[in-house]
């Protein structure tokens, strides 16, 4: 019996989804995605460890790169062309606000609001967060173990963040994802808690410590780890930190086809900028939806196949017995 056949349109998409993952910035390691491999997987549960970060919206990408003529002979002529730069843009919204969302979506560093200490004097990104607590042995990435007085300082719904303490170190601070770049050694002795992105919901308390909604991005705390409460986020209009990641941005046709554009890296370009969306056609409610507006560069890799200087991969996955 002959295979069903048919020939293949161009893709229909409703939306596009989106999964990022960290880049390792100390040796410029991009998260590499291989569409041969990989690109099967289920939306909800990418590979490790790109994440995934949902739907967004008016996702655009734009090539910059130019190319110039090399010129030869009287009157001179094109004899080839070179590729004189390579740039591209991406720019998108995310339709919700999260840690993640809101770090991708700034320039610079994004911060946690460590919980104050009574009495605190006010800061604008943070008093002086009262004191962590010791994270003891037999910790895992969803069950933080306390001394019993440590673990009645919490209460379910709370947001906590476990990182080391700052002890004077420099360059590419926080677990697992480095969340600022430290020229000189700073004071503050939870700076680095209040940079990390290994933060979680805690699910339940117990006189024996913390059950976490979902596992902590970088694993089970480290020997020396210390855990505090958060009650949110922020992030500041300038500096000299850019934020980096590895992006993965797919297309899901009606017919089962994929097409996927993988940045091995990508930075953002802009400072925190919001688009207010009407929530009714006419705008007569008066009530906006909030969404983050994120633009990136792409910066290049080297790929090992054959040299060359890249920005981008875009594959495609065809439906099944579609004809190619």
């Amino acid at each position: 019996m002959a295979a069903n056949w048919f020939q293949a349109p161009a893709p229909v998409a409703r939306r596009v989804r989106a999964y990022f993952a960290p880049v390792n910035r100390a040796s410029q390691t991009p998260v590499l995605f291989d569409a041969s491999q990989q690109g099967a997987f289920s939306l909800s549960a990418p590979p490790t460890p790109w994440m995934d970060l949902g739907f967004i919206q008016n996702f655009a990408r734009k090539p910059l790169s130019k190319s110039a003529p090399v010129m030869t002979g009287i009157p001179a002529a094109p004899l080839d062309q070179v590729r004189e730069t390579l740039e591209a843009q991406v720019s998108f919204e995310f339709l919700s606000w999260t840690k993640l969302t809101m770090a991708l979506a700034t320039g610079s560093q994004h911060m946690n609001l460590l919980a104050p200490a009574t009495g605190a004097t006010p800061a604008a990104d943070g008093a002086t967060a009262a004191t962590a607590v010791v994270v003891q042995s037999g910790s895992t990435a969803t069950n933080i173990v306390l001394a019993s007085t440590d673990a009645a300082k919490f209460a379910a719904g709370q947001i906590v963040t476990v990182d080391v303490d700052n002890t004077g170190q420099t360059g590419f601070v926080g677990a697992p994802v480095a969340g600022a770049y430290l020229r000189q050694a700073v004071t503050d002795v939870d700076y680095i808690r209040r940079v990390t992105f290994n933060v979680a919901l805690v699910s339940a308390v117990s006189t024996t410590g913390l059950t976490l909604t979902t596992p902590l991005p970088g694993g089970a705390p480290a020997a020396n780890a210390k855990l505090q409460a958060l009650t949110g986020f922020v992030d500041r209009e300038g500096g000299s930190f850019y934020q980096e990641w590895s992006a993965l941005f797919l297309l899901h046709g009606g017919q089962g086809e994929r097409i996927f554009f993988h940045y091995p890296r990508l930075q953002a370009m802009n400072g925190a900028e919001e688009l207010g969306v009407p929530m009714d056609a006419k705008n007569k409610l008066g009530m906006q939806r909030v969404l983050l507006k994120a633009q990136f560069t792409a910066m290049p890799v080297t790929d090992p196949l054959d040299g060359e200087r890249v920005l981008c991969y875009r594959s495609f996955l065809p439906a099944v017995n579609a004809v190619v």
